[in-house]
């Protein structure tokens, strides 16, 4: 692939003011961190509460198991066709009407009297989802300054890294003290919130306008390469963290009551590494992912030369909470630094090869512990992982440098 000639690039937004001031800015990034949190604990919720809902819905374990699975292909397959059917549509109404909608099917979900209703309903929650994380950045992202755009996406991430370490436990929490249907019902009323915050507080730009709708440096070139990335670094990241708990049990020694320690350690750790990253990740978008994927290699390789001590194990889990952590930010900062076309489509594709790895992640890991055993995945995802970072690298290598970058200051510099 080659660079887009400056002569077709798209006009790039207007660097002038943002349309709202920094505090008004700052409460909707609370407000969409917040539904980014709701998003991804509704959809992991099924999975913390297994044996709550099986019984109550008459259904197996694994047919609950099927709600998590239904819902990631529904994000997977409907992103890009919601992006370009919604395209034209301002983001104060897109945001709004995902939240409202998401309030509104995980209510019914809440409330569904079979299980066939429960599925439909995590069906429209999921469509919700697809579109909300088409939005969400180039329109959050909109609202403040070009400058400080990575570190609100990286706060804007916390979300993210929040619902694995507090969203699924008190969601579970709650479910056990009264039923798994209580959980659903206070997820849609914060839902319900977000949707009023946003109805109160967004401006209405239309979509082709917003400050974010357009790369500053779009490159056709510097997407692809970012694509094949994406792809590999979910695949490597999803192939262990799929199979964890097995592998801390089968491997380091531990025991099933130590596993929710164990995730809240890799959940915390998480979060240090989505706050550390807001402080780079604006000056050295290039510095800040090759470091994190470097990292990656490292811990996974030290995960399977030494997982059989429970303290290394967890040494290492920790590290790779933090590394990880830092990892989808940085990759969603490049997108909207680089998008050949609308910022809007860009996240949209690489919203779908986040699913594409997380799927071809987990197959990985499965075929493996089917065939050799658990304790080859960390090997194997780091394998997968250094050729993320070999990709990365190329990129630098056959790209011309970002302008604005350290890079591009030592390209100048040379």
């Amino acid at each position: 692939m080659t660079d887009t000639p400056p002569q077709s690039r798209p006009p790039v937004a207007s660097a002038g003011s943002p349309p709202v001031d920094e505090r008004r800015a700052t409460i909707i990034l609370v407000a969409m961190a917040l539904s980014t949190f709701l998003f991804v604990t509704v959809e992991s919720l099924p999975s913390g509460l297994l044996t709550l809902m099986a019984p109550d819905l008459g259904r197996s374990t694994s047919q609950i198991g099927l709600l998590v699975t239904g819902y990631a292909l529904v994000v997977l397959l409907t992103s890009i066709p919601l992006a370009h059917w919604t395209r034209r549509i301002a983001r104060r109404w897109v945001l709004s009407g995902c939240a409202g909608l998401a309030a509104v099917s995980t209510l019914w979900a809440a409330l569904a009297p079979t299980y066939e209703q429960l599925f439909a309903a995590r069906l429209v929650t999921a469509g919700a989802q697809a579109l909300f994380w088409v939005a969400v950045m180039p329109a959050t992202m909109g609202l403040f300054r070009p400058i400080v755009r990575g570190k609100a996406m990286a706060r804007l991430a916390l979300g993210n890294s929040l619902a694995p370490v507090l969203g699924v436990p008190a969601g579970t929490w709650l479910g056990e003290q009264t039923t798994w249907r209580w959980t659903f019902v206070a997820v849609s009323a914060l839902s319900l919130v977000v949707a009023l915050v946003v109805l109160a507080l967004f401006p209405t730009i239309p979509a082709s306008e917003g400050g974010a709708s357009r790369a500053p440096h779009p490159s056709a070139r510097r997407f692809g390469f970012q694509m094949v990335t994406t792809g590999l670094v979910l695949s490597g990241a999803f192939g262990i963290i799929t199979f964890i708990t097995q592998y801390l049990i089968e491997v380091a020694g531990y025991t099933q009551g130590d596993i929710p320690k164990m995730l809240l350690l890799q959940g915390a750790a998480g979060v240090v590494g989505a706050l550390v990253v807001s402080r780079f990740i604006d000056s050295r978008p290039v510095g800040v992912l090759i470091a994190a994927l470097g990292l990656l290699v490292v811990t996974l390789v030290a995960m399977w030369a030494l997982g059989e001590n429970p303290f290394a194990a967890a040494a290492t889990l920790a590290v790779f909470g933090f590394a990880f952590s830092t990892v989808p930010p940085a990759l969603s900062h490049r997108v909207m630094l680089v998008a050949p076309r609308s910022t809007n489509m860009g996240v949209a594709v690489s919203s779908s090869m986040f699913n594409v790895g997380i799927a071809a992640g987990s197959g990985l890991g499965a075929a493996l512990v089917a065939v050799v055993g658990i304790r080859a995945v960390p090997l194997a995802s780091a394998a997968v992982m250094l050729l993320a970072l070999l990709v990365a690298l190329a990129e630098e290598r056959f790209s011309p440098p970002l302008p604005g970058t350290s890079a591009a200051a030592d390209a100048t510099a040379g």
